[in-house]
């Protein structure tokens, strides 16, 4: 470890700080590191404290539900008062960030979620701001395989008249001609500054002309045809020279959607970094995004394929005078939050907290990017972006902004130029979210209810309450209901609308995107600006709602319902009734396999995000907020007696067998049964068995110790 002030960093790291991340900044090594120092000798006792202060609160409220009935609710919310979780809200007030993004304030669209560890996919996700309608209805579930339109060989032209009939009835109902329908088109032109479509030898407009956007080609030879609807585009391509093309009426080859508005390349629940050669992975892909020149080879098919950041798009507006639009996702960061600690330096012989170390490495990372030395332009507004996970209430918020505030004046940057988001993920957060959001009303650009750490948390704090509902019936909690849509009122009150995002979660299946399609809409619906989505399809897919739905309008609606109870959110949903023995065994073994499903590719394989078949086979995306519901639920019902602990080592050992069968194809893949005395297995096991004694239900203490015990051997 090399000495700079208090603190000690890892070589490796060091190295790549001083011959990578400085590469072209004009910045001393040893003036940064001891800055660095000085900021971890000031924010890691304050980071303690605050962790301190969770516990305190958590055995208080432990002790109060051993001695006190919920039959009095009114009690209960005043000894949360009495003790400081819950707190007073005080007057009104508006957001006020500077320098914010378009693709943030006033483009409502779908974003993504990656893993910035993983190179393609934080290609693939950058990369997603546009793409192919056709595609995503070909190559997924969204068009039937019924009468003859199967996904057979290279191209089945029954099942292309159907992608290419929805595309153009998509056209009809968001970019509409004063007669006729797209599908009638036999040519494209620009006329008098106006798109003009000719079906049957007659001239047609859209009824709304200041849809036509823009334009490729020749006016009366174009390639592509720039629409806009609700701040999103859709652009036309045509080719007659294309296979596709060629047998289209107008020569159209494909319609392409503006899609990922926005992405999150993640260094948090998604990917599995426990030391110093891991986080140099994660922060030399973000490193590449900033200055542009992350690439990645790969085969596919057969062929080796190199995946690179897309350029930006060229268009001529209807006056004929050039523009661009981004050719890129805006990207987000997202830190890990307070709780855990790096070996990759030390502060006085001790860990540091790795999200002060993701603090400093991805804002100056991001440098690159503010003082436009790279190849293109993340954020042309000039502000950094960071998501900051898993903060419970005011006090967290205020010292993640005196952080980033630190960190800033180390670089010599302005004051709020670092951004961020706000996870709505904590129960602490999530009842006092107002107060939140005023200790960052000039930096917050973000909050998103994430309600599968939500979820985690309202178990694990309401742990001695009593048994939970089975898992599968949370989604219908009233507590759920009412924390989704006072989220989305908090955010309006305090001036989010063309300021900032309002986001919701994750859609689950990766592979069910019909359904997706067919109930994601409730989204945009319930006043988010944007949602998450598991890949570039589903994001093509989702973004049609956002062409239903306009969301900045439909905000104003919602402006005049009341507000979301908070008594309904500090609901805590206990089980009521009594349990058959089939659903205690269905519980147990569903929960057990998704946490082994999860867990021995974390521990085994280092991946911390993936799609995990369920106890039914039905591919879900699992991450460390699914696994902390799962190991929180079992430690509940184990806690009061609800199941047995023999009970649930059998579920795991039955469940270790299926999860080694659904993993058979994997050549890298260890199996747990039938010794059931691996890394991973003890991991899952421990974080059931041991769950009521995790820091806030956390399972990253747990993983990351495994982890490094497995790489170690």
């Amino acid at each position: 470890m090399n000495t700079h002030n208090k603190i000690s960093i890892h070589p490796d790291l060091e190295n790549f700080l001083v011959n990578e991340v400085l590469d072209g900044l004009d910045y001393s090594p040893k003036e940064l590191l001891e800055g660095f120092s000085n900021i971890a000798e000031e924010f890691s006792p304050q980071i303690e404290a605050a962790l301190a202060k969770r516990d305190d609160l958590q055995q208080s409220i432990d002790a109060w539900h051993k001695e006190n009935s919920l039959e009095d609710f009114q009690a209960y919310k005043t000894f949360l008062k009495d003790i400081g979780y819950l707190e007073d809200e005080r007057e009104d007030f508006l957001i006020n960030p500077q320098n914010v993004d378009p693709e943030i304030a006033t483009i409502a669209g779908p974003q993504l979620v990656v893993p910035v560890m993983n190179a393609r996919f934080a290609l693939n996700a950058a990369n997603a701001r546009w793409g192919s309608l056709y595609d995503a209805l070909y190559g997924t579930d969204m068009i039937s395989e019924e009468d003859g339109a199967e996904k057979t060989g290279p191209y089945n032209p029954v099942r292309g008249n159907k992608v290419i009939g929805f595309a153009k009835h998509f056209l009809d109902q968001y970019f509409p001609l004063t007669k006729g329908s797209h599908a009638e088109v036999s040519k494209y032109s620009v006329q008098e500054q106006k798109l003009v479509a000719t079906l049957h030898e007659e001239s047609i407009e859209l009824i709304n002309s200041e849809q036509f956007a823009g334009y490729t080609g020749d006016k009366k030879s174009l390639t592509s045809v720039l629409l806009k609807n609700n701040n999103l585009h859709a652009e036309i391509l045509i080719d007659k020279e294309d296979a596709v093309g060629a047998e289209d009426p107008a020569n159209v080859k494909d319609i392409v959607l503006e899609s990922a508005i926005t992405t999150i390349q993640d260094c948090e629940d998604s990917v599995a970094a426990v030391d110093a050669q891991d986080k140099i992975a994660v922060y030399k892909n973000w490193l590449g995004l900033m200055k542009g020149d992350l690439s990645e080879t790969f085969q596919k098919g057969g062929k080796e394929l190199t995946r690179t950041l897309n350029e930006d798009k060229k268009f001529l507006n209807p006056q004929g005078d050039a523009f661009t639009l981004p050719g890129r996702s805006l990207m987000l960061v997202r830190n890990v939050g307070h709780l855990m600690t790096t070996p990759a330096v030390l502060l006085d012989g001790k860990e540091i907290s790795e999200g002060l170390m993701d603090a400093f490495f991805t804002v100056l990372i991001a440098v690159h990017d503010l003082k436009k030395l790279g190849k293109y332009q993340n954020s042309r507004a000039g502000s950094v972006y960071i998501v900051k996970p898993k903060m419970h209430g005011p006090d967290e918020v205020t010292l993640a902004c005196n952080i980033f505030a630190a960190v800033e004046n180390l670089l010599g940057l302005e004051n709020g130029t670092v951004k961020i988001g706000i996870m709505d993920e904590e129960r602490r957060t999530s009842i006092n979210l107002k107060e939140c959001i005023r200790r960052a009303k000039d930096r917050v650009i973000f909050i998103n209810t994430g309600f599968l750490d939500r979820t985690g948390d309202e178990i694990h704090t309401s742990m001695q309450a009593g048994p939970m509902i089975p898992k599968n019936n949370m989604k219908a909690a009233s507590w759920i209901n009412a924390y989704e849509d006072r989220n989305v009122d908090v955010g309006l009150l305090c001036g989010f609308s063309g300021r900032a995002q309002i986001g919701k979660g994750m859609w689950p299946k990766p592979d069910e995107l019909q359904e997706m399609y067919q109930t994601k809409i409730v989204h945009p619906s319930a006043g988010a600006n944007c949602a998450w989505v598991p890949s570039p399809t589903a994001a093509t897919l989702h973004a049609m709602h956002y062409h239903e739905i306009d969301v900045i309008k439909h905000q104003q609606e919602l402006q005049k319902r009341d507000m979301a109870s908070l008594d309904d959110v500090l609901a805590i949903p206990l089980l009521r009734e009594e349990v058959t023995e089939n659903q205690i065994r269905s519980e147990i073994e569903n929960n057990a396999q998704g946490i082994l499903g999860y867990v021995v590719r974390w521990i085994d394989q280092g991946v911390g995000c993936s799609k995990v078949p369920d106890i039914h086979d039905v591919g879900l995306m699992e991450d460390r907020a699914t696994c902390r519901i799962s190991s929180q639920h079992l430690a509940n019902w184990l806690h009061h007696g609800v199941v047995s602990k023999q009970q649930v080592m059998d579920a795991l050992q039955k469940m270790a067998n299926k999860v080694d069968m659904q993993n058979s194809g994997d050549p890298a893949y260890q199996s747990m049964s039938p010794a059931f005395t691996g890394n991973a297995f003890k991991a899952a096991c421990d974080l059931v068995f041991e769950g009521v004694s995790q820091p806030n239900g956390y399972t990253e203490p747990l993983l990351h110790a495994y982890r490094i015990k497995e790489k170690a051997e």
